[in-house]
């Protein structure tokens, strides 16, 4: 196997290709046991939820985050809810406004058909 292609004359090493294959598989399961996948986790919810529900909803949110994964937080409109729209905003920031600590927006509040979604990502360890 050449180790030093590049110089004059170019440095050749005998070894045993077995292990030479052996060491590379095992370099690269590493190389692929740190990468991380980022997985985005959804948290839905509807503009008239409760207090106690939200902050269900926010401790699941966390718990995402502390994992590392992202949030799309979805606000569903039905009917006439359509109409306020102002609702589910402020039901979205307060969302953001309790997974604070652990994550950050995004992507802020914005309607995408009846829905309207916001995504958070986890706070970076600095």
């Amino acid at each position: 196997m050449k180790v030093a292609p590049n110089a004059k004359p170019p440095v050749c090493r005998i070894m045993d290709y077995g292990k030479y294959k052996y060491e590379m598989a095992k370099k690269e399961k590493e190389a692929k046991k740190k990468q991380r996948v980022i997985n985005i986790k959804e948290v839905r919810m509807t503009p008239n939820i409760e207090d106690h529900d939200l902050n269900v909803k926010a401790r699941k949110a966390i718990g995402f985050l502390k994992d590392g994964d992202k949030v799309k937080v979805s606000v569903r409109f039905r009917g006439r809810e359509l109409g306020h729209t102002d609702m589910g905003k402020e039901v979205l920031l307060k969302f953001a406004e309790l997974t604070s600590d652990y994550g950050i927006i995004d992507k802020g509040p914005n309607m995408e058909g009846r829905n309207m979604i916001m995504y958070l990502v986890p706070k970076s360890d600095e």
